[in-house]
């Protein structure tokens, strides 16, 4: 087992290796193997990634977000697709970090440029399953991804850097 500091330069590497990928995003896997109990992870969002929202139905599989770089806007849905909640999340600020409850549909939006939270959530690694993503928006390879990515954004005019 390696040690693995959490400092500035391997946030930067990590957020670097973001904006490198086709998806804008990328993690940095804490945990062993996907078949591990616990899963920690960092994972990096650059502006305009787009996550399809989605919850976890598997009783243990609630997720814990702590953001320690950037701002990160997060969206919980109704299960028709209604914002019902939203959350800017900074490190520093009165909001850091979220617990999200299963059952829970959420995305999250990058809202500056090297954005890079914490999460914890049970092992081990599940697919979302077709019943966890939200039948109400695009995948994110559908062309409408962008545009729903856009109206995310729109909850969150004014927040970002």
């Amino acid at each position: 087992m390696q040690v693995h500091m959490i400092n500035r330069q391997s946030l930067d590497d990590l957020s670097a290796q973001a904006k490198q990928s086709p998806r804008l995003r990328k993690n940095h896997n804490f945990h062993a193997s996907n078949e591990s109990a616990c899963h920690r992870l960092l994972n990096a969002l650059e502006p305009g990634t787009y996550v399809q929202p989605h919850c976890h139905l598997a009783q243990e599989k609630d997720e814990m977000l702590v953001v320690i770089a950037g701002r990160i806007g997060v969206l919980l849905f109704d299960a028709n697709g209604v914002v019902v909640q939203r959350f800017v999340l900074a490190p520093m600020s009165e909001n850091i970090g979220i617990h999200i409850p299963i059952g829970t549909f959420h995305s999250m939006v990058a809202l500056s440029p090297g954005s890079i939270f914490f999460e914890a959530k049970a092992g081990p690694y599940v697919a979302i399953s077709a019943q966890e993503r939200a039948a109400w928006a695009p995948a994110e390879t559908d062309s409408a991804a962008a545009d729903f990515l856009q109206y995310m954004l729109k909850h969150f005019d004014g927040c970002a850097d």
